[in-house]
């Protein structure tokens, strides 16, 4: 199932400037999602970080990956309407920079679930290089 930004709006609740993904390439609810974000230069955040050396910060990444989460988690039939929110960041480790004119490739495969609480295994690419890697806990609330 591939969604464009008007079908990530149908399922999770961010919007812009916060919506950190582009496209979602497919998901398996409650199991997994694939998901795209191409960083532009006109990004809100590079006027800050930083001047001259533009670089996407690792917290930005980080909410990418959980909203690509989020996808895989509030796709589900019981889930809808409702949010994910961020319960930890266990073993995450920033691998390289992203910068403008780079495209990510945020995967996210739900490992574990009791009840709303749930925990996924997240890798942010670029060009088939780790980014960042770690695993997301999340409450469904």
């Amino acid at each position: 199932m591939v969604l464009d930004k008007e079908g990530i709006k149908g399922i999770i609740p961010q919007r812009e400037p916060f919506l950190m993904i582009d496209e979602v390439e497919g998901y398996v609810p409650g199991e997994s999602a694939t998901a795209y974000k191409h960083v532009n230069e006109s990004e809100y955040y590079f006027k800050g970080h930083f001047p001259g050396n533009p670089i996407m910060p690792g917290v930005l990444i980080v909410e990418a990956l959980a909203q690509t989460g989020a996808v895989a988690i509030l796709s589900m039939e019981e889930n809808k309407g409702k949010n994910a929110l961020f319960g930890g960041i266990d073993k995450l480790r920033f691998k390289r920079q992203v910068i403008p004119g780079d495209t990510i490739k945020l995967e996210v495969r739900i490992i574990k679930r009791k009840g709303p609480i749930g925990i996924g295994e997240a890798i942010a690419t670029v060009d088939g290089k780790v980014a960042a890697k770690g695993e997301l806990t999340f409450a469904v609330v």
